[in-house]
């Protein structure tokens, strides 16, 4: 190989020739990702138009007239086509920029803060349209034809987004109404953190966690789920969010003389903090609160450096009132959120003899006709 004058490290250029490569491939495939998508979304715009004039029959027809016309491409069978036109309708606005002049135009008639909220729906559809264009054709299908407003969609195309879900994880997380759980456990963050950290804090925890990669019989124990959990470590921090760090279990803290063990101690990556877990496999009660609380006192003391946050607390418990837990919380200064966990419980075997089999239930059915 001839070196040139100004020598030229071969490794480094053709490392960089590499990635440049690898970049272009990326934005080949976004490019051409976003061209389908855009096909698909005018294909389903035509189906709609084109149906009603035809009647029953006419999504078969077509697919077998673009199939035969155009054998070597994918995309043209009868689901996909139905699909397309799915797709279609459920983030369609008729006439955008003519429904929100209509709005705009009704502003004396109607109510202001009805026709803001008219608009910002609108927008949001616009938004979406947009967003639909960057994520896979199939992640699309199973967001569309599983949410149940564009509200929903929307909440999915961005987690998506965000979090690089591949599509057997983003059916995961719809399956687990992630949308529904998402920010919704009992915290005090509003009332101990700032704002630009409680608002993030909030929509990192859920209510209720979902660990159904657990199986497991009674009687069983806090420790017994740890082992679990741990053991199944990747979904585990899948079901957490996006943003935990694991850092130890039963974590050894010393206050004073006495030694005390943290069930599950992370780091959150977004939040800049430590995060104290501790599971209860029981309902919740008051006192677990002020446990957590001396816990989140002994990593701030003891562990947290002077650039990390506050350090925040979840109880992970069986059940709770939501009522009590609000209450448990009110006057407490440390962060901290109560959520509810599920799991799947294998029944016992001798539980299971108990149960009646399909045949004996069909048997019933039939003596009570």
């Amino acid at each position: 190989m001839n070196h040139t004058t100004n020598h030229i490290n071969y490794p480094d250029w053709l490392k960089e020739i590499k990635d440049r490569i690898r970049v272009a491939r990326v934005k080949v495939a976004l490019a051409a990702n976003e061209e389908l998508i855009s096909f698909y979304w005018d294909l389903g715009n035509m189906i709609s138009e084109t149906q009603t004039a035809y009647g029953t029959g006419f999504i078969e027809q077509l697919s077998r007239d673009l199939s035969k016309e155009f054998p070597d491409m994918k995309g043209f069978s009868y689901r996909n086509l139905a699909m397309c036109r799915q797709f279609y309708q459920f983030y369609s606005i008729p006439n955008l920029q003519q429904s929100v002049a209509d709005l705009q135009a009704a502003d004396n008639q109607i109510e202001s803060d009805e026709i803001k909220s008219d608009i910002e729906r609108i927008q949001e559809k616009a938004a979406i349209q947009k967003l639909t264009r960057q994520i896979p054709w199939g992640h699309n299908i199973l967001i569309f034809s599983k949410a149940k407003s564009t509200t929903e969609a929307y909440f999915y195309i961005q987690q998506t987004l965000e979090n690089g879900w591949s599509r057997d994880v983003l059916a995961l997380q719809i399956k687990t109404s992630l949308f529904e759980r998402q920010g919704k456990a009992i915290t005090n963050f509003q009332t101990t953190l700032p704002e630009s950290q409680s608002d993030l804090a909030i929509q990192t925890l859920k209510d209720p966690y979902i660990f159904d990669f657990l199986t497991m019989s009674k009687p069983f124990h806090e420790k017994d789920i740890e082992n679990q959990l741990l053991s199944h470590v990747t979904k585990f921090l899948l079901e957490l969010g996006k943003g935990f760090a694991f850092i130890g279990k039963q974590y050894h803290v010393a206050v004073g003389e006495t030694d005390y063990y943290i069930d599950l101690l992370f780091y959150h990556v977004k939040l800049k903090c430590y995060v104290v877990i501790e599971l209860k496999n029981t309902k919740f009660i008051p006192e677990y609160a002020g446990k957590l609380n001396f816990y989140l006192s002994a990593v701030d003391s003891l562990i947290k450096s002077p650039s990390d946050n506050p350090t925040l607390g979840i109880l992970l418990c069986r059940d709770k009132n939501n009522f009590e837990a609000e209450f448990a919380l009110r006057d407490i200064n440390k962060p901290m959120g109560v959520s509810e966990f599920q799991l799947t419980e294998i029944l016992p075997e001798e539980l299971k003899s108990s149960l009646p089999s399909i045949e004996e239930i069909e048997q019933e059915l039939k003596t009570k006709e």
